[in-house]
């Protein structure tokens, strides 16, 4: 029992004792009473001295509290600064990215433009060399429908 349990007994055992008539006196048992009173005196020092070595880790322990909450904070702090860089640096190559598309958009249409317009001319120079052909064919055909007899391939055909 520490000191406190101690005085608290010997109150309750005040509390319980009976009381002498017509007065505010009670009857104790002396030495039993004195007995609990000195083991209370007697456990005093040490509880106080518990008390006091309780009281001094306690102010370590807030100590080593605060010190470790103003770490936390510092790197939350950090952490917060770094998230927002990196927000940064995200928008920025967001944007980046946006810019590099629409820069190879615009070069690809114009690419693109380019490679009609050389497949349009190669065609359009197709086109000539196959109308100059067909004439050609159209001539060699009426030349063969127009030669009858005098024509050798005739000859060689009815021999």
């Amino acid at each position: 029992m520490d000191s406190i349990e101690k005085l608290g007994a010997a109150i309750t055992m005040v509390e319980e004792a009976r009381s002498v008539p017509l007065s505010a006196s009670c009857v104790v048992h002396r030495s039993e009473l004195l007995e609990i009173l000195d083991e209370a005196r007697n456990s005093l020092p040490q509880d106080f001295s518990n008390a006091q070595n309780l009281l001094s880790s306690r102010d370590a322990i807030i100590e080593e509290g605060r010190h470790s909450a103003e770490q936390l904070v510092s790197m939350a702090r950090e952490e917060v600064a770094r998230m927002v860089e990196q927000t940064s640096i995200v928008q920025a190559a967001r944007d980046e990215s946006h810019r590099i598309l629409d820069e190879a958009r615009t070069t690809a249409e114009r690419e693109r433009e380019e490679v009609e317009k050389y497949i349009d001319s190669r065609l359009a120079t197709l086109e000539v060399i196959l109308s100059k052909t067909m004439d050609a064919v159209s001539r060699g055909r009426e030349r063969l429908a127009g030669a009858g007899d005098n024509d050798v391939l005739s000859q060689l055909a009815q021999d």
